[in-house]
């Protein structure tokens, strides 16, 4: 573990410099306790931002901005990221780190219930060539079947903390009771992605675990 802890450490000591606002945003959402991708969750939303090039990119979750941020600092001049949260404290702040930076026109906040949005976007055809998932989590499998309607060929979505910090291998009854259901949905979820004909999914232990799904 401790071998572990020190090339994490390593790996981090290799990263540029964030961008100021990047770096503030980080550090008071950390010292709110507001849950925030890891940085090795980060640095690979990064690369596929980059290597894809993504013009229609639509995130479940905006917290308060930071991963929305993230992705546009590498994404391309013309794309645009539809970002949706509907926890009020958070959209308050989302929208002042939002509005205070380069990408204020290109990243659009949608203050509502995410399982409306992804209803409402699948019901109008609205396709999107990268969906980042990091939201509730026991909603990840009930949003599943519109989300692969908004998914042309070759899109990717991109889901966050689905090993749920190891536990997701634990036996249900190992579970606490409050915690069971969304361990049961992200077990199923998982299975999901894997087994469904339409997706190539990877699972990665980046971070509290990725998956990685792309379109056939």
């Amino acid at each position: 573990m401790i071998a572990n802890e020190r090339l994490v450490n390593y790996i981090h000591s290799l990263e540029p410099d964030r961008s100021e606002l990047l770096e503030n945003v980080r550090k008071e959402a950390l010292a709110a306790e507001i849950p925030i991708i890891r940085d090795e969750t980060a640095a690979l939303l990064k690369c596929f931002i980059t290597m894809l090039r993504p013009k229609r990119i639509l995130e479940i979750g905006t917290a308060v901005g930071y991963s929305a941020l993230t992705m546009a600092h590498v994404m391309p001049l013309d794309a645009e990221i539809i970002t949706v949260e509907n926890y009020e404290p958070r959209v308050k702040t989302a929208t002042r780190n939002i509005s205070g930076s380069v990408y204020r026109d290109r990243i659009h906040l949608i203050d509502d219930d995410a399982g409306k949005i992804i209803r409402e976007f699948a019901a109008e055809g609205r396709q999107f060539d990268f969906i980042f998932m990091d939201a509730a989590k026991a909603q990840y499998i009930v949003w599943l079947p519109d989300i692969i309607k908004m998914m042309p060929e070759g899109a990717v979505l991109f889901s966050d903390n689905i090993l749920q910090d190891g536990s997701i291998v634990d036996s249900r009854y190992q579970i606490k009771r409050r915690d069971r259901t969304i361990h049961s949905r992200m077990r199923e979820y998982l299975f999901e992605l894997k087994h469904m004909e339409v997706l190539e999914t990877s699972i990665l232990t980046d971070g509290d675990g990725i998956s990685i799904s792309v379109k056939k």
